[in-house]
């Protein structure tokens, strides 16, 4: 089937250099590097080697959702070359979400970068005007309802962005199983070798990315072009996820009154523990608030771009500086801050 010259020239306009490979990689889409963001040692009290992995440059989002952004620009690719092909026909797919602020901003803006459908977005009633204003203003269409009253099924979620012919990207099914789902972020991490990683936990996405990959890489003989970390760290490495129970906590984008289906458990995380491809405390921890305004204290003094949530893993380090060596290797991972506005 022909392309229109508008899909043609989106088509052409998606560059995918390679999907694993260090030397050719495709994120950040304007100017592709491995690691795509920094890694830098920031002053902590009490602790000698404490290291940032700094995910708020994302030009789009100033958050790691931009990574997931990228993906969705990708799926819209496959699906222009399976047209080209003639296997899919008619127009493109919208896609729908239910978001908090960062994933529908970053997909957003990309999506109208590369002249793509507008994202659908599903937020709570209890969204700020700020949020709202920004979703509103980075190409996508808003519905408002009550995410605390249940568990929405993808299903429901077309059903409320009036999405029939679309796909949901919020449950871990679907077409959100197609994308790399922070691939290339956790080998940035895991290449840094910490003895300690701190990770936010939200959809636990990130997470449990970073401890599927740490198993391939510390359990298995064949290794991924992009792993170059110690896997005898890495095999003895703690995996802290840091999230909340709290509706009214400063770190809002940790929590969520239901998620569909976890990334990962305390039977899997057991598991992983068991068989040796991780440290004994790797686990999923409640952050208690005060720690939350310790940690933006230090951020804010070292001039980094944060908000409770991104910086959530170094309230923990503190929330756990009795249980925790002073000089070994720790890496927090900062999923940065929500820009408001594009630039």
């Amino acid at each position: 089937m022909t392309l229109s010259k508008n899909e043609e020239r989106i088509l052409n306009s998606i560059s995918v250099p390679s999907t694993d490979d260090p030397h050719r990689p495709e994120f950040p889409p304007y100017e592709p590097r491995f690691p795509a963001t920094p890694t830098y040692k920031i002053k902590v009290p009490g602790f000698s080697n404490v290291w940032l992995k700094d995910d708020s440059i994302n030009r789009y989002s100033g958050t790691h959702k931009d990574r997931i952004a990228w993906e969705v620009v990708v799926l819209y690719r496959n699906f222009l070359i399976a047209k080209k092909l003639g296997q899919y026909r008619g127009v493109l797919p919208k896609f729908s979400i239910i978001s908090s602020g960062s994933a529908a901003v970053a997909i957003g803006r990309m999506l109208k970068d590369y002249g793509l459908p507008k994202l659908k977005v599903v937020v709570d009633k209890k969204i700020s005007p700020e949020i709202y204003d920004a979703i509103r203003r980075s190409h996508c269409e808003i519905f408002v309802t009550d995410l605390s009253k249940r568990l929405f099924g993808p299903d429901e979620v077309l059903a409320m962005t009036k999405n029939k012919d679309g796909f949901d990207l919020t449950s871990n099914r679907g077409a959100i199983t197609e994308i790399g789902n922070y691939d290339w972020m956790g080998y940035e991490i895991l290449n840094r070798s910490p003895e300690y990683c701190f990770i936010p936990f939200g959809t636990g996405i990130l997470y449990s990315k970073v401890l599927e990959l740490n198993k391939l890489e510390v359990g298995y003989a064949k290794h991924d072009h992009r792993f170059h970390g110690n896997i005898d760290v890495l095999r003895r490495c703690n995996f802290m996820g840091v999230t909340t129970n709290n509706p009214n906590s400063k770190a809002d984008k940790l929590f969520a009154h239901y998620i569909s289906h976890r990334m990962i458990d305390d039977e899997l995380l057991r598991f992983y523990k068991r068989s040796g491809f991780c440290g004994p405390m790797t686990g999923i921890y409640l952050i208690k608030e005060r720690y939350l305004d310790q940690a933006m204290e230090i951020a804010r003094a070292q001039e980094v771009i944060c908000e409770p949530s991104g910086v959530s893993g170094l309230a923990l380090m503190l929330q756990m500086k009795d249980s925790l060596p002073k000089n070994k290797k720790m890496l927090i991972v900062n999923t940065g801050k929500l820009k408001l506005m594009s630039t």
